[in-house]
């Protein structure tokens, strides 16, 4: 969107009133951030400027905290969303080559989306179940012990295929 350029309606007035709500808060970057996403599914590059005006902060320093958290998208997930532990205990259990196939399974690569819109796949840093790595979360469930034929079952399953 060029700098001049007005952003859609609705975006600046769903923008305007997440602001609005998070205006007494200490501190109300990320609640908005996460609230922006939860609206639209990622955030919009248009909101940037916007929270920006409405916090008195650079839009700089508003894209800076964005890109600087994994969990904040610049453009919509897929329908599913997994995302895969790479942390110590579950690397230790097998966590690479899970990735790999999984990765070589849906034909993307971290932070990316398949080309149908299906899976978006992510990193995470720990689900807390180092017990019983190599870990997952499939749509918000977590999943121990987790292999690429289980992952995939558990997409097929909730695609209701």
């Amino acid at each position: 969107m060029p700098a001049n350029a007005s952003p859609p309606e609705p975006l600046a007035e769903a923008v305007a009133e997440i602001c609005a709500r998070h205006a007494g808060l200490e501190g109300p970057l990320l609640p908005i951030l996460h609230e922006v996403q939860a609206a639209f599914g990622h955030l919009p590059e248009a909101a940037v400027p916007m929270i920006a005006d409405a916090l008195n902060l650079g839009r700089a320093e508003v894209h800076g905290v964005a890109s600087f958290y994994h969990d904040f998208r610049s453009a919509p997930a897929g329908r599913h969303v997994v995302k895969l532990c790479r942390a110590e205990a579950c690397q230790a259990m097998g966590a690479e080559a899970l990735a790999a196939q999984v990765q070589g399974d849906l034909g993307i690569g971290w932070h990316e989306t398949s080309s149908d819109g299906r899976v978006t796949l992510e990193p995470v840093f720990c689900l807390g179940l180092c017990a019983c790595g190599p870990a997952a979360m499939i749509d918000g469930e977590l999943v121990g012990r987790a292999d690429a034929e289980g992952i995939e079952a558990m997409l097929g399953a909730e695609a209701g295929q």
